[in-house]
């Protein structure tokens, strides 16, 4: 028995749908998860001997990133380093990122010098 043309069409065009969803899906990946901040070292719960300490990481899908409510800046693939100077006793140092849907994520550092 030859199959008519229409039982080959019908699973094709639902293979070929799921494969489009799952591409948009893929490719829309960044807008559902929202700002990620990354950094290199975990500084938190660390005693310091020197005041001056470098914060290095990455951010991904943000619009604006802050280390205690001061702008800082990323290059073009995301990455930043901000060197803060550090005052005697205990610290809590805040790095927030804000994406274009206004979703926020904090790494708060805590630091004793």
């Amino acid at each position: 028995m030859i199959p008519s043309s229409k039982n080959i069409y019908i699973p094709a065009f639902l293979i070929l749908l799921f494969l489009i969803g799952g591409y948009v899906l893929f490719q829309s990946r960044n807008i559902i998860i929202g700002p990620v901040i990354t950094l290199e070292e975990k500084y938190s719960g660390r005693t310091l001997n020197e005041p001056l300490i470098t914060i290095k990481g990455s951010a991904r899908n943000i619009s604006h990133i802050s280390l205690n409510d001061n702008p800082i800046f990323t290059d073009e693939s995301g990455h930043f380093e901000e060197e803060l100077l550090v005052s005697p006793g205990y610290s809590i140092i805040t790095i927030k990122a804000i994406d274009r849907f206004d979703r926020v994520t904090k790494e708060v550092i805590e630091l004793t010098y």
